[in-house]
């Protein structure tokens, strides 16, 4: 039997390595965070093959003095903490003492330093844990490292490192976040102007070439444009909000820069950037609507807070976080960013290869003597008030507290349907989409689209005064499903009978469907619960109650709106047209589609050559 021993300091160091040093990109992270914490206003960074080779990090910050060297390379040994109430206050990047002891053990390193109040610096050199001696060096005020060989010591995990251009993209990316958090950058609140980043210089070179030179004074917009192009920088709205002692600032895009992966989140907790569920799903959920199932938003958020709110000291990297009072925040991310894109017009522009600057959106549609009710398929219309109690899945967490000094905007104007060409003049074209003349240009509509996401307002704004008006069958109407899809579908009997869908328990898989909706009579109401049934059995975990009842919400409306293949009467189409401005949203159909695309007139006329 093996007895129990205590593990010599090389083998801790090299187990700590494997949890804080994964890939070059982790030295690189470690080393930066250092820099930043010593006060650094220049940062340099020249990485060779990908950071396997060389890592050298420069920094003109506070330096370390020549007797602190061999401490830099000791276990939980920093400057940052002197007791154990200072793990609740934490305002540096790092703080645990344990980054340069772990690189020291799987490479060769190399730490130069002089501080500046210091005619002579001194440097030390770690080679797979063993420390050499402390020597003269006569070199700038700062700090210099340099990291040859990794794993040059441990084979088996040199031999899961990817090519150096992968490497060298991971590399990227931590450069890339610490420099969207570190730009020059500046918010208001109450009044007074403050700065949230003055702004560090940072350089990234590759194999002697420059991949990025980031001045000081370039502002973060400015460098998201250098980062990710213009053609993302040039689709972001800013936004600004505070809520108790938290501050959140940033930037979000246009639901039509959206991607594949929720990479481009960017989410900054004081300065750290940090993946967190709770942040992430706020992000998501004021999208809601917005975006394809799947597709995802791009945002540059930065939350700043106190830190005894946050505990950073919860990841052996530091990148999750654990917040005192996480609904507040959802809260104030939710309502910030769902805010801010009501103000934006989000219809959708036609791309064409030259470039063209759109011109401002003008007012709201003109009222004309056509009715929406004229249409066989129509809705009422809403109710009076629309200030009537909280809906359960009004917002995906009901705030707690307000945010002081907000004020609610009001939605975006759409394009004007001039008095000259009145909305009667509207065309279909394959049975699926709606030709509207308006002063900025062309309108093209999806009938579908735009019907569903009519319908699916009028049923939130009905159902604030309590469950949908429902229609019994007076013979009601068998659903002949399997057995899980019954027991699936009753668990949810409440949440459908608030939507005007009423079923029973018949026997055998059999569910029996006794009324629904009043105001969605135009299709079968089989139809209707069947595609509810479906999606309730796609879902590997139970929705929530807010995400359930947008789901159906969105389901009824999609099945119950005119389809792409329908032909419209000449009243049909305006009475559509015309109840456009009732919706909060236009711009898009509840499940992320858009509603309409604008072919401009000065792109009309740039096409034949008249400007």
């Amino acid at each position: 039997m093996r007895r129990i021993q205590q593990l010599p300091a090389l083998v801790v160091n090299q187990i700590a390595a494997g949890e804080v040093i994964e890939r070059p990109a982790s030295v690189v992270k470690e080393l930066l965070e250092n820099a930043v914490d010593a006060g650094s206003r220049r940062i340099e960074v020249e990485i060779e093959q990908g950071g396997i080779d060389l890592i050298r990090v420069v920094d003109d910050g506070c330096g370390i003095v020549a007797e602190d060297l061999p401490l830099a390379f000791a276990s939980h040994a920093t400057s940052k903490l002197t007791s154990a109430d200072d793990l609740f206050h934490i305002e540096t990047l790092g703080f645990r003492g344990e980054a340069l002891a772990s690189i020291g053990g799987v490479a060769q390193v190399t730490l130069q330093s002089r501080p500046p109040e210091e005619t002579y610096g001194a440097q030390i050199t770690c080679h797979g844990g063993q420390l050499g001696e402390v020597r003269p060096w006569n070199g700038s005020s700062g700090t210099r490292v340099e990291v040859r060989h990794l794993f040059y010591n441990t084979p088996v995990r040199r031999k899961f490192l990817r090519t150096p251009a992968t490497e060298m993209g991971h590399i990227s990316e931590v450069f890339t976040r610490l420099a969207l958090a570190h730009a020059r950058s500046t918010f208001e609140r109450d009044g007074a102007r403050s700065c949230r980043a003055t702004g560090l210089h940072l350089t990234l070179r590759h194999n002697h070439k420059t991949v990025y030179d980031l001045p000081a004074s370039m502002a973060l917009l400015e460098r998201i444009a250098v980062l990710f192009g213009p053609d993302v920088s040039k689709q972001l709205y800013a936004i600004q909000a505070h809520q108790g002692p938290a501050t959140l600032t940033g930037y979000i895009a246009d639901p039509a820069c959206e991607r594949g992966t929720s990479r481009m989140q960017y989410l900054f907790v004081n300065g750290r950037w940090v993946r967190d569920r709770t942040l992430g799903h706020a992000v998501q959920e004021a999208y809601r609507g917005l975006l394809m199932t799947g597709r995802y938003a791009v945002a540059f958020l930065f939350l700043d807070l106190p830190p005894d709110q946050v505990d950073v000291n919860v990841h052996p990297t530091k990148a999750e976080v654990r917040f005192r009072d996480s609904p507040a925040l959802h809260h104030l991310v939710f309502s910030t960013i769902r805010q801010r894109l009501r103000t934006e017009n989000l219809t959708a522009r036609l791309q064409l290869p030259s470039t063209i600057k759109p011109t401002e959106t003008l007012g709201t549609p003109s009222p004309t003597a056509a009715s929406f009710d004229s249409a066989p398929w129509a809705l009422a219309p809403p109710p009076a008030s629309e200030h009537g109690p909280a809906l359960p899945f009004a917002s995906p967490q009901p705030p707690t507290q307000s945010v002081p000094g907000e004020i609610t905007p009001q939605p975006a104007p759409l394009p004007q349907l001039t008095a000259a060409h009145p909305p009667t003049k509207i065309i279909q074209l394959y049975d699926a989409y709606l030709v509207v003349e308006t002063e900025e240009g062309m309108l093209v509509i999806d009938q579908h689209a735009l019907h569903e996401r009519i319908l699916f307002e009028q049923i939130k704004r009905r159902m604030q005064s309590g469950p949908l008006e429902t229609q019994p069958l007076l013979v009601p109407e068998p659903i002949e499903l399997t057995a899980e899809q019954a027991a699936r579908t009753l668990e949810h009997r409440e949440a459908l009978a608030e939507l005007g869908l009423g079923i029973e328990d018949f026997g055998g898989g059999t569910i029996l469907l006794t009324s629904y909706p009043a105001l969605l009579g135009r299709r079968s109401p089989q139809e209707i619960l069947r595609a509810v049934v479906d999606h309730l059995i796609s879902r590997e975990q139970p929705p929530s109650r807010e995400v359930l009842f947008n789901d159906l919400m969105s389901l009824m409306a999609c099945h119950s709106a005119v389809r792409a293949g329908e032909r419209l009467t000449p009243e049909q189409m305006t009475a559509l047209v015309e109840q456009r401005h009732l919706a909060d949203d236009t711009h898009h159909c509840p499940h992320g589609r858009p509603t309409a695309v604008l072919f401009s007139r000065h792109e009309l006329e740039r096409q034949f050559r008249r400007v």
